[in-house]
């Protein structure tokens, strides 16, 4: 699959990567955006050391943010002759964890805007944890996406429903 490498991120996600993230002592959402994608390189780089695999270019994905850790939150793309904001939301975390957490950039944001990140959305460690919805990432997500609002708990779903073998995808690349 050819993909062009603009590494611009879409207007939504600019919007969306400039409000602020709240860890909240570990009750808010544990991310940290980037203010433009990782480099080819790095991306290589990073998914080669990640999977253990010197085969890999990194190609299929657009990493555009990370949790404390060092995990990765990065568009998928898997959706040949898509646009960006139609691929799939995932996070590669730093002790192995994989998920899809977004069908695509619309469902992304109202999973912000809903008080969770890639990283809670991938992960079970706290399954206790009510997040708290976000005003700022709520009129980004109502601003750029306003027929696609939903929780983040359905955001979610929906994503594992669609790619149920992402883990064993991304699985089946590591060395």
């Amino acid at each position: 699959m050819t993909h062009t490498d603009d590494r611009g991120f879409p207007a939504a996600l600019a919007a969306a990567m400039a409000a602020p993230f709240d860890y909240a002592g570990g009750d808010g959402v544990d991310f940290e955006p980037f203010e433009a994608f990782l480099s080819a390189e790095e991306t290589a780089d990073w998914l080669r050391a990640w999977t253990g695999n010197d085969q890999l270019d990194g190609d299929a994905f657009r990493v555009f943010g990370q949790d404390g850790s060092g995990g990765y939150a990065a568009f998928w793309l898997i959706r040949p002759g898509r646009p960006l904001a139609d691929q799939p939301v995932v996070f590669l975390g730093s002790e192995g964890e994989t998920g899809v957490v977004a069908r695509d950039l619309g469902d992304f944001l109202w999973l912000l805007a809903d008080g969770v990140g890639p990283w809670e959305a991938a992960t079970s460690y706290e399954p206790d944890r009510t997040p708290t919805p976000d005003h700022e990432l709520t009129a980004v997500a109502g601003r750029f996406a306003p027929d696609r609002r939903r929780s983040a708990a359905a955001v979610i779903e929906l994503a594992t429903q669609e790619f149920p073998d992402f883990d064993d995808i991304v699985m089946a690349l590591c060395r």
